[in-house]
């Protein structure tokens, strides 16, 4: 008894050793990553002696990155992409130029919405549902006529005959290439969507479609039932397992990334709601074949995609869902983000300029773009209502370390 007493005592020597040692790397390795300008920006009046809130606080570097903090606002279009009863325009792509014209395309249908459960499967479910990608130039990027029809569904039975929606563009090496969501006939609850490209010389076109799709979703859960209902699973699977959304296009490192936002079979609530996360696919040729990173997914939050090359790498801003929602964050190889700023208000669907001189200035990406906006009706659900184009802007915190500076001179 008295020996394994002994060995009882020792041991708890021990582990008490490990933990002082463990303590006091962990006091050096902070005094020796912060300074002390770093503890008087968030007021630590004493290192040795931090709370969880000021651990984490300098561990989220909310002492630095002033230059990524701001605030965005929304200004009326004017032209033919504003409000218009019965019509959904949303979801804008970025805006490029051609021989001094702006162009931008964007999901459009008519007609009421009705939701799922009708029994009728020729009914519109969504106000993405039944959508054609549609587009729109201007000489100013206030005015905006619409041109007409861009892409349409594809033939009966396809992967993209009920609908085409969330278009992004990408200019390269002469040639338009639009990325797009696709639904197939009947569109329920339980659809797996994919993601289809259309090519053209113009961005007038006429569009070449292809005839297989770029990018599909896992379907590797399995679900629970024969009820329609996409929350009843028996596992659930990846985080792209039921739908890959939101396609964006980039060139960069010499080859195509497809950034996308992933939907899980059996939706869960998370920390910041609903469980959203992104993704990427990478290609050495722009039609593909492409491969999904085996870093997916690359975020834990995030709704529409907004994402940008800045210096050597990807910088985006995530929107709605997800604990790091309404953020701005920056990865310096387009795979590992980390948290830049955050901001109160996040666009929907960001478009943005690809004619910005996006190295200027981390957030010069952001100076101007389009969005949608949601006109909603008393007593209706949000899906029975309008989306139409507008602008956005971006401000820059003026309170920066420099002005702080010179105004103590």
């Amino acid at each position: 008894m008295r020996l394994i007493t002994a060995i009882f005592g020792l041991a708890c020597l021990l582990f008490s050793c490990q933990e002082i040692k463990e303590k006091e790397v962990e006091t050096t390795s902070t005094k020796e990553q912060y300074t002390q300008e770093d503890y008087d920006f968030l007021a630590i009046g004493n290192p040795e002696k931090m709370s969880a809130a000021s651990k984490r606080a300098l561990r989220n570097n909310y002492h630095k990155n002033e230059e990524w903090f701001g605030t965005f606002s929304s200004q009326t279009l004017k032209g033919d992409v504003g409000y218009e009863k019965g019509v959904i325009r949303r979801d804008p792509t970025m805006v490029i130029q051609v021989d001094g014209l702006y162009y931008t395309w964007y999901s459009k249908s008519v007609g009421k919405t009705f939701g799922f459960g009708t029994g009728d499967p020729d009914k519109k479910v969504f106000p993405w549902d039944k959508t054609e990608i549609w587009y729109a130039s201007s000489s100013d990027g206030w005015d905006w006529k619409e041109q007409g029809v861009a892409v349409t569904y594809g033939p009966k039975g396809e992967y993209d005959d009920r609908s085409v929606f969330t278009p992004e563009v990408l200019a390269h090496e002469g040639k338009y290439y639009l990325v797009y969501q696709c639904v197939q006939f009947p569109y329920v609850n339980r659809s797996f969507n994919t993601v289809g490209m259309s090519i053209a010389d113009s961005p007038n076109g006429p569009w070449k479609r292809l005839e297989a799709p770029i990018l599909e979703a896992a379907q590797d859960g399995e679900w629970l039932g024969e009820e329609d209902s996409r929350f009843a699973v028996k596992s659930q699977g990846s985080f792209d397992s039921q739908k890959v959304h939101d396609p964006t296009l980039l060139y960069y490192r010499d080859k195509f990334y497809l950034y996308y936002k992933g939907e899980r079979m059996g939706e869960r609530n998370t920390a910041g709601g609903r469980e959203i996360r992104w993704g990427v696919a990478i290609a050495d040729s722009i039609e593909g074949p492409y491969v999904k990173s085996e870093y997916n997914p690359i975020t834990h939050s995030g709704h529409e995609l907004c994402v940008w090359k800045y210096k050597d790498g990807i910088a985006m801003v995530s929107s709605a869902d997800g604990p790091e929602r309404q953020t701005i964050q920056y990865s310096e190889d387009g795979i590992n983000f980390e948290i830049m700023s955050y901001v109160n208000w996040v666009p929907s669907a960001m478009g943005l300029v690809t004619t910005l001189d996006n190295d200027k200035h981390p957030t010069e990406a952001l100076s101007w773009g389009l969005h949608h906006l949601s006109h909603n009706y008393p007593g209706k659900p949000w899906w029975a209502g309008d989306q139409y184009l507008a602008r956005f802007s971006f401000s820059r915190n003026r309170n920066t370390k420099a002005e702080f500076a010179d105004n103590k001179q």
